[in-house]
C-alpha cells in the first residue's frame, strides 16, 4: 500500500483543493537538506545512506507520513496540552502542520487547559480560534466563548447560543451557568426570571455532579424558591454537595494531610456552606471574567454606571441591570449571584468580617466619624458610593 505523503488517502474536505501536480511541484521546490561528508561527525544513518548512492540529499521523512496519522498525533497534542501556547508552538512549526492544526478532529479535543486564554491575551486571533474549537463541537470552547461573549463582549444572544449548545452535550458547568442567567433574568428585565426554568436546569447540571448546582439546588428546596419547599431532600442534597466538593479537595493534592486538623475540627458535613477546605480553583471561563472586568476598574462596590460584581472572587460575573444579584441581608455591602457564590465566600472570608450595618454606624458614630450625618443617609452614601 502506498503511504508516501499520504496521496493514496482521501483528502478532507476542509482542506482546499489544489491540483496533486501543483503540490507535487511545491514539495520538490523545498530546499533539499544535506548530507556531511561522511567524516567521523557524521552518524551511522548518514554514513549508511551516502554509501548507498544517496545523490547528496536527504529525504524529508515528515514528509512521508500520511495526513491522517499526523492527524491523530495533533489530537493526542491537544487533549494534553497544558497551555494554549503548546498548541501555537506546533502551529507556527511549519506550514503542514498550520493546516492540518486547523482540522476539526484535532480542534474538537483541545483540552480546557489548551483554551485558557487569558483577558490580557486577548485579541481577534484568540477570539477565532475559540470560534474554530466551538464550531468543530469543542464543548468546553462553546462554554468558554459563550461566557466571554455573554458577559464580557455584551453579546447576550451569542453567548447563551453557545451556551446552550454546550448544555446540550451535558456540559454541567453550562447547565449551572443557565440556571444562574434564568434565576437572575440576566440580560433582560427582572420580569424576566423564570425560577422554574432555573431549578430544572439546576437539577440537570446536580446530576452531572456539578457541585455549585448541587448546593444551589439543595438551598432551593429548604427555602422553597422555586420549587415546592422540602427541607429533608434540600439537606440530602446540601450533604452531597459537601462530600463531592471534600473528595475533590482530597483527590487534588497530597497537600490535604497539612489540613488535618481543619478537617477533624472544622470540616462538618451538615454545614450549609460546605467543608472547611481551601477554595477549589475557579474555571477558565470565571477567571477570565474576573481579570477582564478588574482591569476594567470594576469591583464589587457600584461603578459609573451603577453595576457590581459578584462578590465571590472566584465567579466573575457582573450585573446587566442595577440591583439584579442578591445582597446579604446582615450587612447589605456584598451581593453575590448565586446562593452558591455566598456559601463559598461566607466560609471563606465573610464569615469573619459580616457585621450588623446599625453596629457599623454605632462603631462610627463613638469614633466620631459621624458628627453631623443620620444613619440613613450614611447608609445611602456607602451604597452608592
Amino acid at each position: 500500500m502506498r503511504t508516501r505523503r499520504g496521496v493514496c488517502y482521501p483528502r478532507p474536505k476542509w482542506r482546499a483543493e489544489k491540483p496533486v501536480e501543483e503540490e507535487e511541484e511545491g514539495r520538490r521546490r523545498k530546499r533539499p537538506r544535506r548530507v556531511p561528508a561522511g567524516g567521523a561527525a557524521a552518524d551511522e544513518p548518514t554514513r549508511m545512506m551516502a554509501a548507498e548512492g544517496v545523490a547528496g540529499e536527504m529525504p524529508d521523512f515528515f514528509d512521508s507520513l500520511p495526513d491522517d496519522l499526523v492527524v491523530s498525533i495533533l489530537c493526542k497534542l491537544s487533549a494534553s496540552a497544558a497551555r494554549p501556547a503548546d498548541l501555537v508552538g506546533v502551529r507556527i512549526t511549519c506550514k503542514r502542520l498550520n493546516e492540518l492544526g486547523s482540522d476539526p478532529l484535532a480542534l474538537a479535543m483541545a483540552s480546557m487547559k489548551s483554551l485558557a486564554v487569558r483577558a490580557n491575551n486577548w485579541s481577534e486571533s484568540a477570539h477565532e480560534f475559540l470560534k474554530q474549537c466551538a464550531d468543530a463541537g469543542n464543548l468546553e470552547a462553546c462554554y468558554i466563548l459563550g461566557m466571554i461573549r455573554f458577559y464580557c463582549l455584551q453579546n447576550r444572544g451569542s453567548g447563551a447560543s453557545l451556551m446552550a449548545r454546550a448544555a446540550m452535550g451535558s456540559h454541567a458547568a453550562a447547565l449551572y451557568s443557565l440556571a444562574v442567567i434564568q434565576f437572575n433574568g440576566s440580560g433582560g428585565s427582572k420580569d424576566d426570571k423564570d425560577l422554574r426554568a432555573g431549578v430544572a436546569l439546576c437539577a440537570r447540571a446536580a446530576v452531572l455532579g456539578h457541585v455549585d448546582a448541587l448546593r444551589e439546588l439543595g438551598h432551593c428546596l429548604q427555602d422553597g424558591y422555586g420549587v415546592r419547599r422540602n427541607v429533608a431532600e434540600g439537606r440530602r442534597f446540601l450533604i452531597q454537595a459537601n462530600a463531592r466538593e471534600l473528595a475533590a479537595f482530597l483527590n487534588s493534592s497530597p497537600a490535604w494531610k497539612r489540613h488535618g486538623d481543619a478537617l477533624a475540627s472544622g470540616c462538618s458535613l451538615l454545614s450549609d456552606f460546605g467543608c472547611n477546605v481551601p477554595a477549589p480553583e475557579a474555571h477558565t471561563a470565571n477567571r477570565f471574567m474576573a481579570e477582564w472586568f478588574a482591569a476594567r476598574g470594576a469591583s464589587g462596590w457600584p461603578g459609573k454606571d451603577g453595576l457590581r460584581l459578584c462578590s465571590h472572587s472566584g465567579c466573575g460575573r457582573r450585573e446587566m441591570r442595577r440591583h439584579e444579584f442578591r445582597r446579604c441581608s446582615v450587612c447589605g455591602v456584598v451581593n453575590y449571584c448565586s446562593r452558591s457564590c455566598q456559601a463559598l465566600h461566607w466560609k471563606l472570608t465573610h464569615k469573619a468580617e459580616c457585621a450588623p450595618m446599625d453596629r457599623w454606624l454605632d462603631a462610627a458614630a463613638a469614633a466620631g466619624a459621624l458628627p453631623e450625618v443620620g444613619g440613613g443617609e450614611m447608609m445611602m452614601m456607602m451604597l452608592l458610593n
